[in-house]
């Protein structure tokens, strides 16, 4: 039980932690009152993670008195936060990001380092993540904290009644396009998973010199992006209107993620019959969600959130990451099985899962994303040298 005196005895050593931005308030939290806590969710991760927060209010109502939350767009929230910073005004005490937020907020230093707070009570990360998980953390250096993990894609979807021969290569689908115009899509990068997993994907399939450098070493990837918008019709700005079109039938097939090709179908967006395929030589290129608490938060708070943090990681609250398929998936600790997930989402996965992912996950490799600045590079020459042409 996190109680009285652990609490003031984390309060004094944050009050004195160099760097973590946190300031101990006097006598703020002798009482140990429960707080209120501001959540932002800038990752869509609250569809995984409410169950947690509702359960972890319910069993430490002494520590939380509510939790409210909202959702911001991504590439806006870090700039919000850097305004109330600069107001000394700060009134979000967590974010819910993705690896574009958090390395957006790296450059700027707007994040808590977590890790460095003493006596922060989290277990040893490394010890309870999964391996790419914990190669996730990493990435955050320290100043998020992964909840969930998933090998996302990049993965072909197609209706096998339109496409009886799905591509096996990036050669044959390029291919596959000239013969179909207009039938294949993507969304644009910078706005969607499945088009951001697609683009740094494209390196590993095609060979080309150096996967982690798109200014120098994606000449193959650009050459064979070009050729492929020459087929393509338009982009959609994100995945959901993607997954409307090709669930109506306007488009035959679409690059996925495990989560993007479930959740559809179990929403009935798209039809349960749409199939997925896997190009010869792919990588998974991964993807996480963090939590992570902006500079300028009370200590009161930090430590109720280090607690909640904590609750969130332990693998019975993992457990509800499963949800409807839609981070397929979704826990980032180890020893999470389908078993442990609520009756409703183990029904989901049962009906609109593939039983080929688990051999698919486990026998190709998993990359990280690209470094922020990279990513930014990426996108760029994206919107600059193949959307524009």
């Amino acid at each position: 039980m996190f109680n009285k005196v652990s609490r003031r005895r984390f309060m004094a050593g944050a009050g004195l932690a160099a760097g973590a931005g946190l300031i101990l308030p006097r006598g703020a939290f002798a009482q140990g009152a429960p707080v209120a806590l501001n959540v932002i969710d800038a990752a869509g991760n609250l569809a995984l993670t409410q169950p947690i927060f509702d359960n972890f209010a319910s069993k430490h109502s002494n520590l939380v008195s509510r939790f409210t939350f909202n959702k911001a767009p991504s590439p806006e929230l870090p700039g919000k936060i850097r305004a109330q910073q600069r107001a000394n005004r700060v009134d979000i005490d967590m974010v819910i990001i993705g690896p574009d937020a958090l390395s957006a907020g790296l450059a700027d230093d707007i994040w808590t380092d977590i890790i460095a707070l003493p006596e922060n009570g989290l277990p040893k990360l490394q010890d309870i993540y999964l391996d790419p998980a914990w190669r996730m953390q990493q990435q955050g250096q320290g100043k998020g904290v992964v909840v969930s993990y998933y090998p996302s894609g990049p993965l072909l979807e197609y209706m096998p009644d339109r496409v009886p021969n799905v591509p096996k290569t990036a050669q044959e689908l390029l291919d596959w396009t000239r013969q179909n115009p207009n039938k294949f899509i993507y969304a644009r990068p910078a706005n969607s998973g499945p088009g951001r997993t697609f683009l740094m994907g494209l390196p590993y399939l095609l060979g080309d010199s150096n996967p982690k450098d798109p200014a120098k070493g994606w000449d193959k990837t650009w050459a064979y992006l070009k050729e492929l918008h020459k087929q393509i019709e338009y982009y959609p700005a994100g995945t959901g209107a993607l997954m409307k079109e090709f669930g109506e039938g306007t488009r035959d097939m679409t690059v996925t993620t495990t989560g993007w090709d479930i959740n559809p179908r179990a929403l009935g967006v798209v039809p349960k019959e749409a199939a997925v395929g896997k190009l010869d030589g792919f990588h998974w290129v991964c993807d996480a969600h963090y939590f992570a608490i902006p500079k300028g938060v009370p200590a009161e708070k930090v430590a109720v959130l280090l607690e909640f943090i904590k609750f969130a990681l332990q693998p019975e609250q993992q457990a509800y990451s499963y949800d409807a398929g839609y981070f397929y998936p979704g826990p980032a600790v180890k020893d999470v099985p389908l078993s442990m997930a609520p009756q409703a989402s183990q029904d989901i996965i049962a009906e609109f899962g593939r039983p080929e992912y688990a051999d698919w996950i486990a026998n190709n490799p998993i990359e990280l994303p690209l470094e922020p600045e990279a990513l930014v590079v990426a996108f760029r020459r994206w919107d600059e040298d193949v959307a524009a042409g």
